[in-house]
């Protein structure tokens, strides 16, 4: 018998054209033969959600940024009584805010960059923040994601601008050491003993100075390495940061921890509760890697949310 499958997507965050991408991939990629597949944008389908509440066995939340994937709409299936893929409403507020995901670090001891937090109404002085964080630093709003708002500083007349760009995401701008590095991507799958996927190393081209959004999501901008090219040790370090993490922050299903190495250091970033879910996302990517394909993983997720809401 076919499970009823609500695929959210969509929503009224600054990655809902992401969103929407991503979540046409995974409705083309859900077996037909196993999912009578519903799809619902929460910009306007959140009545029609409610009121077909009982006939779903299931949803994939394929949303990103608030109102989406900072634990709202994961209180609202709670409500309904709907399972759902990843992480429930205190890890997924949790990950949002990078501030409290930095505190959570802190106490699992995961290493992470030096960093500042300042409000909008707080007064900037850029020399003593140089001085602390040192040059350059990178500017980014508390919350949301596809590096949306975020800056690399690299004269401290720029921080009142890249502060300016991160204050219209967000009224919680943090300001965080720049590590120089190889940037790397740890996936984790699992609810209680998540497996550490293979491990991404991403290269963005010369014109860009990071993994930002257009570097994540123009094709042939960005070169990623599966299995990244670090040693054993290292990786070995970096996987079980991605599960410490994952596991710190209350993550269940799957997650997708950012970190940079440098030399035999490595610093976590901030950790994803709902990566990129095309075919050629970083998650899928890694599954890939460890031999489990796109609709595998699509049905690994699906029997880990109904394992994790059966729990509940």
């Amino acid at each position: 018998m076919k499970k009823t499958i609500a695929l959210l997507c969509g929503g009224i965050s600054a990655e809902r054209d992401v969103s929407l991408k991503s979540g046409e991939q995974v409705f083309q990629a859900l077996n037909k033969a196993k999912y009578d597949v519903r799809r619902y944008d929460p910009q306007c389908d959140l009545p029609r959600l409610v009121a077909d509440a009982g006939d779903i066995d299931a949803a994939l939340i394929i949303l990103h940024g608030p109102h989406g994937e900072d634990g709202t709409v994961q209180g609202l299936l709670e409500l309904l009584d709907i399972p759902f893929q990843g992480t429930g409403v205190l890890g997924s507020a949790v990950c949002m805010n990078k501030l409290a995901a930095k505190q959570m670090y802190a106490t699992s001891n995961i290493p992470v960059p030096p960093a500042v937090a300042l409000k909008r109404e707080d007064p900037v002085n850029g020399r003593a923040l140089a001085d602390q964080l040192g040059l350059p630093l990178v500017v980014k709003p508390i919350k949301g994601g596809s590096s949306i708002g975020m800056t690399i500083v690299r004269r401290q007349e720029g921080i009142a601008a890249a502060m300016a760009k991160a204050f219209e995401q967000d009224d919680t701008a943090l300001m965080e050491a720049y590590i120089q590095g190889i940037e790397i991507t740890g996936a984790v799958l699992g609810n209680d003993d998540p497996q550490a996927l293979p491990l991404i190393e991403i290269i963005p081209d010369a014109t860009h100075d990071f993994f930002d959004y257009e570097a994540k999501y123009t094709a042939g901008v960005t070169q990623e390495i599966c299995p990244a090219r670090i040693s054993p040790a290292l990786t070995e370090k970096a996987q079980r940061y991605a599960r410490m993490a994952h596991e710190a922050l209350f993550c269940k299903g799957y997650s997708r921890t950012d970190m940079i190495v440098r030399g035999e250091d490595i610093f976590v970033l901030e950790t994803n509760t709902i990566p990129g879910m095309t075919p050629t996302s970083l998650f899928p990517q890694a599954a890939q890697a460890a031999g489990i394909s796109f609709d595998r993983l699509l049905d690994r997720l699906i029997e880990l949310g109904v394992e994790a809401h059966g729990r509940r």
